[in-house]
């Protein structure tokens, strides 16, 4: 059967591999995923050995993101924006292909779950780091107003809006409301929030965290209390894992169940 697996430390926490056996399973599609407790050291050889032993695709997250781009013979032009490859597949001519679904993951996840157009929007990303510039291609491919990427160091903020030619700020710069706010920013998994103006948001913004949990989230608890809607990351997380199944199995499979059936689980175990 053929074999797939996700690669980072720490891993155990992982859903991917019960995401993708629910998308083989609803697609009809044989084969086996599970974990791989990637190693600081040994992480390029432990790829190298999983394909050599018929693996035909890797899922990477943290830390390795970066290193799975640098072993790539092929990239796809999202992984090159990005910067990072969250996808491996294995070429018939035995070259090493690398793709980032994380932003495409997202915007499905906004655009067709959530029902919320990106174009003509003026849309505010909160955060510059990695999990910033893995979705703003995508973003940018919805043809939206205008991006504005704000974060507490200016000058990360500005060089990565240099490089996708959009928008650069402080946040104590911004000004006036936006329609979209995606948070791009690890604060919410601490529990706290980057210092945002209450005039950034008004009951017509739609607010997005690109992080989830049981609870609402702290950046959309405090959307909730400025009369906006929103949606927190957890189909993110289904979307990403859906692109790479595509691009491995060359079957889509819906997203929007299984995110509302991990969303019952989690409300269940609280």
């Amino acid at each position: 059967m053929d074999q797939y697996a996700v690669a980072g430390n720490p891993i155990a926490h992982s859903k991917s591999p019960s995401i993708h056996t629910y998308f083989a399973e609803q697609t009809k599609q044989e084969l086996v995923y599970s974990t791989l407790l990637g190693d600081e050291v040994e992480f390029e050889n432990q790829v190298r050995d999983f394909f050599e032993k018929d693996g035909k695709g890797l899922n990477v997250t943290v830390p390795f993101k970066e290193r799975a781009y640098a072993m790539c013979d092929i990239l796809s032009q999202r992984a090159k924006q990005a910067g990072a490859v969250n996808t491996l597949l294995m070429g018939k001519n035995g070259d090493l292909f690398g793709d980032n679904t994380d932003g495409i993951g997202m915007v499905r996840d906004i655009v067709e779950n959530q029902k919320q157009s990106l174009t003509g929007k003026r849309i505010l990303i909160l955060g510059a780091g990695g999990a910033v510039r893995g979705v703003l291609e995508p973003v940018l491919a919805e043809n939206p107003e205008s991006v504005t990427i704000a974060n507490r160091t200016l000058e990360k903020a500005q060089a990565l809006a240099d490089q996708f030619d959009c928008l650069a700020s402080s946040f104590d710069a911004l000004e006036g409301a936006f329609d979209v706010i995606i948070n791009g920013t690890s604060a919410s998994l601490s529990g706290s929030l980057p210092p945002l103006k209450d005039e950034l948001v008004s009951p017509e913004t739609w607010c997005y965290d690109m992080m989830y949990g049981k609870e609402r989230t702290v950046f959309l608890q405090w959307a909730h209390e400025r009369g906006a809607d929103g949606a927190d990351g957890l189909g993110m997380l289904v979307g990403q894992a859906a692109e790479a199944f595509y691009l491995w199995r060359q079957v889509r499979p819906d997203t929007a169940s299984l995110v509302e059936s991990m969303r019952q689980q989690m409300e269940a175990a609280n």
